[in-house]
């Protein structure tokens, strides 16, 4: 009696996950460019602060996670995918104290780069991580709907680029518009992300606007909150008795020696 074999073929990834999985990847690129980049110049090194290490490993941890959570939907491994977003969840509430402790140690040192004022990296710089927990939190809370989790937890990945993309701009040219540069950089992404749902369903998900109002909203609130006294008695009372509070907040720090 013959016997038939049956073969499955293995799973063909659908375009969506395709351009998910190779954004994941092209944000991964530009995230490790940047702070490779910064590496070489100098800028960051072995002997910096046990924190900045820290921070720096929590957060490529969670960058690499998320190249990996694409890859296993790319490839059918839907269960391990879900099995593995509970480690990703875990991670962000040690990633905001990390990230918080960075900030307010190189504010208290009086080390903040020098394209920004002091008052204006304390302020931009918490609200990009806020911006980055907002659309993440709000990307797990939704993970029953695919379409709405995957675009969410993709705009909290662009607001992380944001870091990466700024170490690779011309900061110091774009005094003092350094930091909105950097946002709307960041932007490409999601905007990307946009314009690619259109060509593939004739329509845009309204998670890309969702997204894109955070990310945006969250660079308007730091904007106008960094205008206000409150902004600066925020500085005052985080940089109390440090060196940091020896330095003017809203000037811009020496240029560092060439």
């Amino acid at each position: 009696m013959a016997t038939l074999a049956t073969q499955v073929a293995p799973r063909r990834a659908t375009a969506e996950e395709r351009f998910f999985m190779t954004s994941a990847v092209a944000m991964a690129v530009v995230i490790v460019a940047g702070f490779s980049l910064n590496a070489i110049m100098g800028r960051s090194t072995i002997h910096s602060p046990v924190s900045v290490h820290v921070h720096g490993l929590l957060f490529m941890g969670f960058l690499a996670l998320y190249v990996t959570q694409n890859a296993l939907v790319a490839t059918g491994n839907v269960a391990v995918h879900k099995r593995l977003g509970w480690l990703s969840a875990g991670l962000v509430p040690a990633m905001i104290v990390a990230a918080l402790y960075v900030i307010v140690a190189m504010v208290r040192r009086g080390a903040v780069p020098f394209f920004f004022t002091p008052v204006y990296f304390l302020v931009m710089d918490t609200m990009i991580l806020a911006s980055f927990v907002a659309l993440v939190v709000a990307a797990i809370r939704m993970r029953r709907r695919n379409d709405w989790h995957r675009r969410l937890m993709f705009c909290g990945m662009a607001a992380f680029t944001g870091n990466g993309l700024g170490r690779l701009l011309p900061m110091p040219l774009l005094i003092p518009y350094a930091g909105e540069a950097a946002v709307a950089a960041s932007l490409v992404f999601p905007i990307w992300g946009l314009l690619s749902d259109r060509r593939r369903t004739g329509r845009v998900h309204p998670a890309w606007l969702y997204g894109l109002a955070v990310v945006v909203g969250g660079q308007l609130v730091a904007e106008t909150f960094v205008r206000t006294p409150v902004a600066l008695s925020l500085y005052d009372w985080v940089a109390a008795g440090s060196p940091g509070a020896h330095v003017s907040p809203t000037a811009y720090p020496a240029l560092p020696p060439a």
